[in-house]
């Protein structure tokens, strides 16, 4: 008897609390369902064992852990260098992954945690969760927040053909020709392409993409989704250059997002 692997979502407010602001009770973006099930669970894998620690602090505070918090074991997945065929090339090796999955090839459930969001989406997560299904474990998703299918639905762009872009270059060049591209191919195929950039990245990101696309070309933003003070906007280029466009942080998560006209 073998035990499974639950992806279990967590809110989107990582990295964008002050140390002096409250964290948001979890009832608002997670179902009852989903806390009961990390409530339960005395085995996870995650990107930062500290970070997972305190969203089970959060996770206690609406339903009681079945166990100590210091009880809990909790392992961290190597981390890949981001986007591209580094990522790819830099996958962890099976055995690993193995040694991540051990709890579950031994009889007990494992919850898979991302820093922000639905693991396995945008996060290092899918290599184990592929592991899992060559090992034959049960891999089961639970309901929480995604904050690219979020920003999807909120930009009006095309929701039936996108694709998910990760990250874009830094190199000024490199980065200014595959903005290019992928304005291209959304042009092309009436595909929405998807990216996202690190925090204090963003504003960079914005002002190359306003640089670099046609003025027709639409470009969405969503910025801090779920949160307080969370906003998207949907417009032209030509609009996103007019006075009066939303400044974006640099100390938040951002889901950008461009359409042919």
């Amino acid at each position: 008897m073998t035990g499974k692997l639950y992806l279990v979502p967590t809110p989107l407010d990582f990295g964008t609390l002050g140390s002096d602001t409250a964290a948001p009770d979890l009832r608002d973006v997670l179902p009852l369902q989903t806390l009961q099930v990390a409530a339960r669970l005395g085995h996870w894998v995650a990107e930062n064992a500290k970070t997972t620690r305190a969203f089970l602090k959060r996770v206690h505070a609406v339903v009681p852990l079945a166990q100590a918090l210091q009880d809990i074991r909790i392992q961290e997945l190597p981390r890949p260098p981001k986007g591209g065929a580094a990522s790819r090339q830099a996958a962890p090796a099976a055995d690993v992954l193995d040694g991540l999955l051990a709890a579950a090839l031994q009889g007990h459930d494992v919850g898979l945690v991302s820093e922000a969001g639905m693991p396995a989406i945008a996060d290092p997560g899918a290599e184990l969760v592929r592991r899992a299904h060559e090992l034959g474990l049960q891999v089961l998703p639970l309901v929480g927040p995604s904050a690219l299918l979020l920003a999807l639905a909120a930009s009006g762009m095309n929701g039936q053909s996108f694709a998910f872009v990760g990250y874009l270059p830094v190199e000024e060049a490199a980065r200014a020709a595959r903005i290019r591209e992928l304005e291209a191919l959304a042009r092309r195929s009436g595909q929405t392409q998807m990216m996202i950039e690190t925090p204090y990245r963003n504003p960079a990101l914005l002002a190359a993409l306003l640089a670099n696309l046609q003025a027709a070309t639409r470009l969405s933003v969503a910025c801090g989704l779920t949160l307080a003070s969370g906003w998207n906007r949907s417009m032209t280029v030509q609009g996103w250059k007019q006075p009066g466009a939303p400044a974006l942080p640099a100390d938040v998560p951002a889901v950008f997002a461009i359409h042919g006209a």
